[in-house]
């Protein structure tokens, strides 16, 4: 009975121990994954960072709103809000044609949809004074997803002009 409780007081120091310690260890996730961000050349490779990048700062910012941190949760958004238009640059620099080259695109546009959904959460939990920049980084990620489809989808249906009609009369 005794080793019993001995166990429980062990593992229960420890999970306590680990509770205490996660907040930091996400934290230096993050600096060690925005480094790798910065540092990397490819803009493909720096798309699909983006997605870890990005899960890693929308969990961030959860923690911070629990807490009721709300300019963390601010600043993490913006922060990814420049994380996402870092990479979109990078990738309109290195593979302009995005139809022919899709590959990084897509991985954005995906993360860019999440990400605004995210900054959307944000806003509904968030006080009246924190809502304004939220909403330009909403309108920020918004109009960089609309640049991403135009450029991923550049011959849509919904661009092209129906043709006049012609002399004929239609029955």
């Amino acid at each position: 009975m005794k080793k019993l409780r001995k166990v429980r007081q062990t593992l229960g120091c420890t999970a306590v121990i680990i509770l205490m310690l996660s907040p930091a260890v996400a934290q230096q996730s993050i600096a060690q994954l925005q480094a790798r961000f910065d540092h990397e050349n490819n803009s493909v490779k720096k798309a699909k960072m983006l997605v870890k990048l990005g899960d890693a700062e929308f969990a961030d910012a959860r923690r911070a709103g629990r807490e009721g941190d709300n300019n963390t949760v601010g600043f993490t958004m913006e922060k990814y809000r420049d994380n996402v238009r870092a990479a979109f640059e990078a990738l309109k620099k290195q593979h302009p044609d995005a139809e022919k080259h899709s590959n990084g695109y897509r991985q954005m546009e995906m993360q860019v949809k999440q990400g605004i959904r995210e900054v959307e959460d944000s806003m509904l939990a968030a006080p009246a004074p924190y809502k304004p920049p939220l909403q330009i980084v909403r309108q920020d990620l918004i109009a960089m997803d609309e640049e991403m489809i135009r450029l991923l989808f550049p011959h849509r249906p919904a661009d092209s002009k129906p043709n006049p009609p012609s002399g004929e009369k239609q029955p």
